[in-house]
C-alpha cells in the first residue's frame, strides 16, 4: 500500500474511532489558545486548562495581559514549568498583538511565526482550529504515531515530519487528523507503556505491528 493510500485509510478509521476529537486545550478566543499552547510545552493540557483560569481571572484580555508585570504572570503559570521563559514569551506576545494587530490574532502563518514564543506547531494549531485553514500539528503524539504507522520513515524532527505529511495528507484533513492522533496516542498507541495493539483499529495496516 502506497503512503498516500495508507494515509487515507488511517484517516477514515480514526474518524470512526474518534468522531468528535478536537483540541484538548480550553479556549474561547484566539489569543487564549496562543497563551495555552505556549504553556503546554512540556506540560499536560489538563494542567494548562486549570492554570489559565487563574491567569484570565486576573488578566481577562490582551491589553490586561500585555500590561501585566512578567513576574506576576510567572507566579501564576509556574505550575506549568519553565515559568520564567513562558511568562516572558506570553508578555511579549500580548504586547505585539496589542501594538501591531489591534489585539487580534493574525490569520497569516508567517505573521504567527513572528510572534514571541510561537513555533510551527503553535502556528499550525491556530491556523487549523481558529481559522479553519489547512494545518498539520506535529506534536509528540503525531511524530511517534506516524513513524510507527509507516507514514514517515524514521523522521523525528517536527518540521521534517510536517513537510512529509503535507505530501500525503489532504489539506482539509490535516488539523482533525492530528487531533485524532493525540487521542489515539493517549488511549492506545501510548508512549510510556507498550502500545495496546490488540485493541487498535489500525493493527492490520500498521507498519510496527507488521514488523513484529
Amino acid at each position: 500500500m502506497k503512503k498516500t493510500e495508507l494515509a487515507l485509510e488511517i484517516i477514515e478509521r480514526l474518524k470512526k474511532e474518534y468522531p468528535d476529537a478536537g483540541c484538548t486545550l480550553d479556549y474561547d478566543m484566539a489569543w487564549k489558545l496562543l497563551v495555552s499552547v505556549r504553556l503546554a510545552a512540556q506540560c499536560t493540557d489538563a494542567r494548562v486548562n486549570v492554570v489559565v483560569e487563574k491567569l484570565y481571572e486576573k488578566y481577562p484580555d490582551v491589553n490586561a495581559l500585555a500590561e501585566a508585570p512578567v513576574e506576576e504572570i510567572e507566579k501564576i503559570v509556574h505550575p506549568c514549568g519553565l515559568g520564567n521563559s513562558k511568562a516572558r514569551d506570553i508578555s511579549a506576545c500580548m504586547k505585539m498583538l496589542r501594538d501591531e494587530y489591534g489585539g487580534k490574532v493574525p490569520d497569516d502563518f508567517d505573521k504567527l511565526l513572528a510572534l514571541p514564543g510561537v513555533g510551527r506547531k503553535s502556528a499550525n494549531l491556530i491556523m487549523g482550529d481558529v481559522f479553519g485553514k489547512p494545518a498539520i500539528v506535529t506534536d509528540t503524539h503525531c511524530i511517534r504515531l506516524v513513524n510507527r504507522m509507516g507514514l514517515v520513515d524514521g523522521i523525528k524532527e517536527p518540521a521534517k515530519v510536517e513537510k512529509a505529511l503535507w505530501k500525503i495528507i489532504p489539506p482539509e484533513e490535516g488539523s482533525d487528523f492530528c487531533h485524532r492522533l493525540v487521542y489515539h496516542g493517549r488511549e492506545v498507541c501510548t508512549a510510556r507503556t507498550k502500545p495496546y495493539c490488540d485493541r487498535c483499529c489500525l493493527a492490520d495496516i500498521c507498519k510496527r505491528v507488521g514488523a513484529e
